[in-house]
């Protein structure tokens, strides 16, 4: 089983803000596989599919940002899986827009969302997918993360969630070391 989680906040008010880049990438790996968030469960949406014979959850938590962590736990205790089936989409101020980049355990580099999974799940040991979303030192962390996308950083951001996408996809039927090999070096 792999369980798939894109990070960000829910509601109309969050839609196309650079911490909602985990929503929008998973988004783009449902819309390819055609399939539609139509389930609440976990405090999540929640969509289960089979592809290529694997059971796949696709999670994207009701809980905003900062308990993230909470509706994953509840998903790994229901289905008695553990870290190793988890990939995790969000996005990340410290790469540039349009780029991503694959990792297999690590701190939670001050993204609150990570924070709460690490807390909740008790390891730093999963795989994740970073998007790029930039920063800007003149603009206040909080403000720049809520913030939407510029107009002239569409199709970087296009790119980025196309490959966090594709990569998830990948990762399905490769394990994480071939994903990383795959993905890291475009």
């Amino acid at each position: 089983m792999k369980i798939i989680v894109g990070l960000g906040n829910p509601g109309t008010k969050y839609e196309n803000t650079r911490h909602n880049a985990g929503f929008m990438a998973i988004d783009r790996l449902a819309k390819k596989w055609n399939l539609d968030w139509n389930q609440e469960k976990f405090n999540a949406k929640f969509i289960k599919t089979k592809q290529n014979g694997e059971d796949v959850i696709l999670l994207k938590p009701l809980t905003y940002m900062n308990e993230s962590g909470f509706a994953l736990r509840e998903c790994l205790d229901f289905y008695k899986s553990g870290s190793e089936d988890v990939l995790i989409l969000y996005d990340d101020v410290d790469l540039p827009v349009g780029k991503i980049r694959l990792r297999q355990k690590g701190s939670a580099g001050g993204h609150n969302g990570i924070k709460s999974i690490i807390s909740c799940i008790f390891t730093q040991e999963f795989d994740r997918i970073r998007i790029g979303v930039g920063k800007d030192p003149k603009i206040p962390m909080v403000n720049w993360v809520l913030g939407k996308f510029k107009a002239d950083e569409k199709n970087e951001l296009d790119h980025a969630l196309q490959e966090a996408s594709e990569a998830a996809a990948y990762s399905i039927d490769h394990n994480f070391a071939q994903t990383m090999n795959q993905f890291n070096k475009k």
